[in-house]
């Protein structure tokens, strides 16, 4: 059995260790990033105020080119949306008015679909106030997807900087107690 404890211990050393070769071009890609790092500082918070200033700005700075397209046809479907809406909230309420003034002799200025239901006012009314409740929700969809916009230029800036190089600071390593003469794993996180 301790032979068996042995061998796999040996085996995880050999696949855990990396070669000379890995070592020296982790050693170098280390040092090549901290030159990159102290040459250029990237400021999160430019992104966040150009992204909330004009949408799809801190994308663009973030270079996140793909994103842009996704943020506009965000913001250009809500905005037509509240136009549409607005549109037929005036409609509505012009008919409603019509309709209820009590004048025959304006009936024809009722547009349709207001017109086939002129006898029924209340049903005009009913879809005026969801027309209403519909453009609030189209203002509140266009300030969300303006601030997700905000958040995502926000996310993006932040994890610009984000190391995902080979070297991990979490690592698991073969080791060899010398106080208990027993071998066994060791899981090493290195904080930077």
């Amino acid at each position: 059995m301790k032979l068996l404890n042995l061998f796999i211990l040996m085996g995880m050393m050999i696949v855990c260790m990396p070669s000379k070769a890995q070592q020296d071009s982790i050693s170098l890609s280390g040092k090549a990033t901290q030159q990159k790092d102290t040459l250029f500082k990237y400021n999160p918070r430019k992104a966040i105020i150009r992204s909330a200033i004009i949408p799809g700005w801190g994308q663009a700075t973030n270079k996140k080119y793909w994103k842009i397209p996704l943020v506009y046809g965000a913001l250009g479907t809500t905005t037509y949306l509240l136009f549409r809406n607005i549109k037929q909230y005036k409609e509505a309420r012009n008919a409603y008015i019509l309709a209820v003034d009590g004048d025959p002799t304006n009936d024809n200025q009722i547009i349709q679909p207001y017109y086939s239901v002129k006898n029924q006012p209340e049903r005009i009314r009913v879809f005026r106030n969801q027309v209403r409740q519909n453009i609030d929700y189209s203002v509140l969809f266009f300030i969300g997807f303006w601030g997700l916009n905000v958040v995502d230029a926000a996310v993006d800036a932040h994890l610009k900087t984000f190391d995902v190089s080979d070297q991990l600071s979490f690592n698991v390593k073969a080791g060899f107690s010398e106080m208990a003469h027993t071998g066994g794993l060791s899981l090493v996180v290195n904080f930077k």
